[in-house]
């Protein structure tokens, strides 16, 4: 009887848990933009022309793999790293709660304002 009632409560449980989201951390270099995909690797980064590099990696709102062949012209909020030739390396498409977080734009910005990679809060001077 003991077993039923554990069994029908985990099974109650379930939707709950699988509706849980994953916390992020972004690294400090990070930067916040807006993306359009526009023909794999050729991008526009916050209205101008960009590319991906090679081996870059776009992950979705549940940080799993996105293809940028199934991002093709939408236009998506990110954070961004770039690789020492100015190429896009790492994407994250951002969840609401992301977005509503302060996020430097540039890397002046970043530069001039505090990290606190724990907590993964930009405070401005």
């Amino acid at each position: 009887m003991f077993r039923c009632v554990l069994t029908a409560a985990l099974v109650a449980a379930a939707p709950f848990v699988a509706q849980a989201q994953v916390v992020r951390s972004f690294p400090q270099n990070a930067l916040r933009g807006q993306i359009v995909v526009t023909n794999p690797p050729e991008i526009t980064l916050n209205g101008k022309p960009s590319r991906l590099a090679p081996g870059s990696r776009i992950k979705g709102q549940d940080n799993l793999l996105v293809m940028s062949g199934a991002a093709v012209g939408q236009k998506l909020v990110v954070n961004y790293t770039l690789d020492q030739y100015g190429l896009v390396s790492d994407v994250w498409i951002l969840r609401r709660d992301e977005i509503a977080k302060t996020w430097p734009k540039t890397a002046e910005e970043a530069a001039k304002w505090s990290f606190d990679p724990v907590a993964q809060i930009w405070t401005k001077p």
